[in-house]
């Protein structure tokens, strides 16, 4: 194989894997990686607001308050208003949020990170420069993108609506 389909086929394992812990974490646990970083967020944040929240997932306060609508439609949270600032909302789970945070798989940005930080420096260099040239190389660098190893959009309803069964890629 030479070294452009190593690179293509690599490319594609990355991207397979990550559609299919995906597809796993919607099919197990019923929401998109999004949703479960936010509702472990709202765990560890407790009293935090939409603006901390969309914050610390690097996403906009519209995109969190699209997914939070979802995670309240779902009755994994609530939404209370501020008894201070009536114009701050803190989100916090209910028990069947907590409930699916404690059943939930661990997300796979978590196994990377863990294995990532047993690197040397010197590696995490090298392959935070690659990524960043192959994101160059593919005309991507100036796409809007956050920290989540996820497919698609951030909050897939119709993966959740309609889960594709028998899908074994």
């Amino acid at each position: 194989m030479n070294q452009i389909d190593q690179v293509l086929t690599s490319l594609r394992r990355v991207i397979r894997a990550i559609d299919l812990h995906s597809k796993q974490l919607v099919k197990t646990a019923s929401v998109t990686g999004p949703q479960l970083r936010l509702l472990q967020l709202i765990r560890s944040q407790p009293g935090g607001t939409v603006k901390e929240l969309a914050d610390a997932m690097s996403l906009s306060q519209a995109t969190v308050t699209s997914i939070m609508d979802r995670l309240e439609s779902r009755g994994l949270i609530v939404r209370v208003r501020s008894q201070t600032d009536k114009r701050k909302i803190h989100p916090q789970l209910t028990d069947s949020g907590s409930a699916l945070l404690d059943t939930a798989p661990t997300p796979l940005q978590d196994s990377f990170v863990r294995k990532f930080d047993q690197l040397q420096s010197w590696e995490q260099h090298m392959i935070i420069a690659s990524l960043q040239r192959v994101a160059e190389m593919m005309d991507a660098e100036a796409i809007d993108a956050s920290p989540f190893l996820d497919i698609g959009s951030l909050d897939r309803t119709e993966a959740l609506e309609q889960p594709e069964a028998g899908d074994n890629k």
